[in-house]
């Protein structure tokens, strides 16, 4: 009779137990997706606001900038040494087109 009792409460700690990991996994999951739904939207508009500071040191003001791409080169190699990776030419490339595309930020 112990043995049948011992399985039965076995077996309910079982069904809590995976209940209990269940939970946490569910938990973590969101959290985590919310986390970098959050990442996103920090980095899409530090993006956004470095393309800005780009174009508006280009333009010096002016509607349209004479730009040279010597500038993207050189901001690659500096913010590259102070920052770490993330800034080569094309990315800042493709910061500065993300503020001409949609200059007004809604994020």
């Amino acid at each position: 009779m112990k043995d049948k009792n011992m399985d039965m409460t076995l077996l309910a700690f079982d069904s809590d137990y995976e209940r209990l990991v269940s939970n946490i996994c569910s938990h973590w999951d969101h959290a985590k997706s919310k986390a970098i739904s959050a990442i996103n939207t920090e980095l899409l508009e530090a993006n956004w606001q470095i393309g800005r500071h780009i174009v508006e040191f280009e333009q010096e003001g002016k509607e349209r900038a004479q730009y040279g791409k010597q500038l993207l080169v050189n901001l690659s190699k500096d913010l590259t040494i102070k920052k770490g990776k993330g800034f080569s030419r094309s990315n800042l490339n493709y910061m500065r087109k993300l503020y001409v595309a949609f200059p007004i930020v809604e994020v």
